[in-house]
């Protein structure tokens, strides 16, 4: 779905079907992303002064950062990537560094493109496809358009005056070219009736009567180029794939036979001629463009690379060097990736961490600077939790539901279920580490593990969930809070 016609209200809207509460944050993002289609919109003397205005996320684990990342991820029609700020470190370390995002992102923006120039030209492509499965079908009846320039008689009257031998040579030529038109002959009454059985096959293909039907077809493997990861500080499994890629280019193993259905066999050869069909640089130059002008990166455990008054030992392999690595890509940058350069000046960045180890002032002043946007998301409440397991369109209550109706079990919970669940999430987080939502999951599996565990003998069944119900499922572990800590 397009944003083009998205106002931050309705935004805001279509993530509250997902995510309860966390209004500001919700919010936040809306206008961000509001305002990357408003500067495409503005002339072009003022379009390039406009910065995108980064957001940080500050709150504890599971009340709704990732998630709102997530359903962003869905929402927007552009290039967007999830990272984790703790997998990358500074130039000179074994892993990956802080450009492998950029180049991420700009792969997602160029599988995004090619897939909307697939679907352009998808029912354009069916007709080739079709005589590709006929051939696999009926090998050896495709049309041949071969020419040949040749004589209308098979003999010729040729004057001659002279040896025996020079005369026999002649007879032999003219014994050949009879065989080679007999050949002919033969040939075109096979070809007319390669012609009439190709035509029926081609009849019951359109039909569906041959999905089931195996044939081999050659595919060819995925042919790219090794990744910038290999010269640029790449991880050892970035390195080793990107070597195989190398052997497999120069030993020329590209082409692999299996054998398939023909329902199989027409999505492979679909792909084979959509990928001849597409211009790769043109669709390149689309998605740079697009990641230049609209995409996100939102980096989350921002908070575990701060340097707490700046201290730092040997187990955290340089912190403030990822940081200072981050810094210009945020500032903005020009990066190369293997579809091209590409300009980090106007790319939104989504910062989002805990920071209970750590504060947001740890980080180095120049990286706080480039996140002007500050949004503290809230610790959920029993009220909050109530609305999660029931106001979404994923709520867990309906998950489980669904998940045992399959079975034949049908769950129903009442309210005080729900609230006595809601109740104990509430305690739990707040005598214990606080996890947010993820303890409604935990709650969730221990209430139902039982039932999940029988539901083949239950089948036609109606369970009602209760307090009651609730309660004795969760015996001695609300009780013991140094077993809570392990359970839950």
């Amino acid at each position: 779905m397009s944003i083009e016609g998205l106002t931050p209200k309705q935004i805001v809207e279509k993530l509250d079907s997902y995510i309860i509460g966390q209004d500001k944050a919700k919010k936040a993002v809306a206008v961000a992303l509001r305002n990357r289609i408003r500067r495409i919109h503005l002339s072009e003397d003022i379009r390039d002064e406009v910065a995108p205005k980064n957001i940080l996320m500050i709150g504890p684990t599971g009340v709704g950062k990732t998630e709102i990342a997530r359903r962003l991820a869905k929402l927007v029609n552009a290039p967007f990537i999830k990272v984790e700020a703790t997998k990358y470190t500074e130039v000179g370390y074994v892993g990956r560094d802080v450009e492998s995002m950029v180049r991420d992102l700009m792969a997602v923006g160029f599988n995004n493109v090619k897939k909307e120039v697939e679907d352009s030209m998808r029912e354009a492509c069916g007709p080739k496809v079709e005589e590709r499965l006929l051939d696999l079908l009926l090998p050896g009846t495709g049309k041949k358009e071969e020419k040949s320039e040749k004589n209308e008689s098979a003999f010729q009257i040729i004057p001659f005056g002279g040896t025996p031998e020079e005369a026999q040579k002649i007879i032999d030529e003219q014994n050949a070219s009879l065989a080679a038109k007999q050949a002919e002959d033969e040939a075109k009454k096979s070809s007319s009736v390669d012609n009439s059985t190709r035509e029926k096959f081609r009849t019951m293909l359109r039909e569906g009567k041959l999905e089931d039907r195996e044939v081999e077809v050659t595919v060819k493997r995925q042919r790219t180029m090794p990744g910038m990861e290999i010269i640029a500080g790449g991880s050892m499994d970035d390195i080793q794939n990107g070597m195989m890629e190398i052997q497999n280019m120069l030993s020329g193993r590209n082409h692999k036979q299996k054998t398939v259905t023909v329902r199989e066999a027409r999505k492979i050869l679909t792909e084979e001629v959509l990928d001849s069909m597409i211009d790769a640089d043109k669709v390149a130059d689309k998605a740079k463009e697009r990641v230049e002008q609209s995409g996100i990166i939102f980096i989350d455990e921002i908070d575990k690379i701060a340097t707490k008054n700046g201290e730092g030992n040997s187990s955290n392999v340089s912190r403030e060097g990822v940081q200072r690595d981050i810094l210009p890509i945020v500032e903005g940058s020009k990066v190369n990736t293997k579809f091209g350069v590409v300009d980090t000046t106007h790319i939104l960045f989504i910062a989002a961490g805990a920071f209970s180890l750590a504060a947001p002032s740890d980080l180095i002043p120049e990286l706080q600077g480039r996140f002007p946007l500050r949004v503290e998301l809230e610790y959920l409440s029993k009220n909050d939790f109530k609305r999660i397991l029931t106001e979404p369109k994923n709520a867990l209550t309906k998950q489980y539901t669904a998940l045992l109706a399959t079975e034949g079990v049908n769950i129903v919970f009442t309210e005080d279920a729900i609230d006595r669940m809601s109740e104990i999430a509430e305690e739990l987080n707040a005598r214990s580490e606080n996890i947010g939502a993820r303890r409604l999951h935990t709650i969730m599996e221990k209430v139902l593990e039982e039932i999940s565990f029988d539901a083949d003998e239950h089948e036609g069944e109606t369970v009602n969930v209760d307090s009651k119900y609730v309660d004795e499922k969760l015996t001695g572990v609300v009780k013991d809070q140094d077993l809570s800590r392990y359970i839950l």
